[in-house]
């Protein structure tokens, strides 16, 4: 077990015991996320980067988060994706590699399943029934779906989603059995309304960015891309960014293998926002702070990355800021036109929020911001069927013929040899 040494507001550096504070900074409010630090020189002195570690999940790395060795985890397995290297992708882009981590293949199709792993395991340790989030779709299905895996069938999910959330997200948390509360209203108004009712009902709130141990969830996919890659990391890794939480959870992923000297160095992050909806696009562009931020109506069709405010903003932008990274962001026609394009490419389907990824990398390239003798993982968070409606946008076609073999051969325009 990784012993939490301490927790550290993002804002104003303030450290707290394990046990003092349960979501953000006390001083700071919602603005001040915390990180969740180590006792790294005793782990340093008793763990072994290239021990044999069979588990083929994100439990693999047990020993790097804060849960205690006999604490039962949940069934699923959640972590363990494809990472794979495409020739044609890196091809097409100008890049010297191009390497895809998948986690649409995590079992509810998104990456978010990491960090509600996590939060469940750290419930059950805690004897907590209810857990409850807000979410655009994918957390709450994260969420719901770890949940219902719970082998005393007894975990409580109340989930709080926009009621504009696409169709088939909202169907996958009625699926797995969920308490589902349909807010008419944004994402920034369901997370406020689910951290406000977890504080009077005690429940455990999941929440991105509010709790602390969600990045520890999702730091794992770092873990995973650096071992993947016989820990030699890449120059650069594209990230899809609303909240923010993602780019910090992988952020402290290498952090954390940096200060274990697992690493020799941490690469340059690219956090990709969709045109409506990029605050911290702004804020990195302006030189602002975290507290400066201001709220933004958001108009986007990749809810994955919808924030008007991001939660974990103060992270995300230390992320980016201590890596010599970027924010760039890209508009709704680029990031439907990626959908095909990146599937054509590498096989992989994609939801719009990392979809969007391509098209970042493809501007950052074009700006100068990733070279071309540079090798570039791509974090692909979302599975394509997540947001179907989308996908057909992206695409038209199909060739109608009637049921005879003379009706293919000229839709097809085939010879008869």
């Amino acid at each position: 077990m990784a012993d939490v040494l301490k927790l550290k507001c993002s804002v104003c550096d303030r450290e707290y015991g394990p046990n003092e504070v349960e979501y953000t900074c006390p001083v700071c409010g919602d603005v001040g996320t915390l990180d969740v630090l180590y006792d790294y020189e005793h782990l340093r002195a008793t763990l072994e980067r290239d021990t044999p570690r069979s588990e083929r999940s994100m439990w693999r790395y047990r020993d790097l988060l804060p849960i205690k060795p006999e604490t039962v985890v949940p069934p699923l397995r959640v972590g363990g994706t494809p990472l794979f290297q495409s020739a044609r992708l890196a091809a097409d882009l100008g890049l010297r590699e191009a390497w895809l981590k998948d986690d649409g293949a995590n079992p509810t199709g998104s990456l978010k399943d990491r960090a509600s792993a996590l939060i469940v395991a750290r419930a059950l340790e805690a004897g907590i029934d209810t857990v409850s989030t807000a979410s655009t779709g994918n957390a709450a299905a994260a969420l719901s779906g770890v949940g219902a895996s719970v082998q005393s069938g007894k975990m409580r999910i109340i989930i709080f989603v926009p009621a504009s959330a696409p169709e088939a997200k909202i169907a996958q948390l009625l699926v797995y059995g969920a308490e589902v509360i349909l807010v008419e209203g944004t994402y920034d108004q369901a997370f406020d309304l689910c951290k406000d009712v977890c504080l009077e009902q005690g429940w455990y709130c999941r929440n991105t960015g509010m709790n602390p141990y969600t990045s520890e969830g999702k730091k794992t996919v770092a873990y995973e891309i650096a071992e993947g890659l016989g820990w030699n990391v890449p120059d650069v890794v594209a990230v899809g960014v609303g909240d923010g939480n993602i780019i910090a959870g992988v952020y402290k992923g290498f952090y954390d293998l940096y200060q274990l000297g697992w690493i020799q160095r941490i690469p340059r992050l690219i956090g990709v926002q969709a045109l409506g909806s990029s605050p911290l696009v702004s804020a990195w562009e302006q030189v602002l702070s975290a507290t400066d931020m201001q709220p933004v109506e958001v108009d986007t069709i990749a809810d994955s990355i919808s924030a008007g405010l991001p939660r974990d903003r103060s992270r995300a932008l230390k992320a980016v800021r201590q890596t010599n990274g970027a924010f760039i962001a890209v508009p709704d026609d680029e990031i439907i036109a990626a959908i095909p394009t990146l599937a054509r490419l590498t096989g992989v389907f994609c939801e719009p929020s990392c979809a969007a990824v391509y098209a970042g990398v493809r501007r950052a390239v074009q700006l100068g911001m990733i070279r071309s003798d540079e090798r570039v993982a791509f974090l692909l968070t979302g599975n394509g069927l997540k947001d179907i409606k989308r996908a057909q946008q992206s695409v038209s076609g199909g060739l109608r013929v009637a049921p005879n073999l003379d009706s293919v051969r000229r839709a097809l325009q085939l010879e008869v040899s």
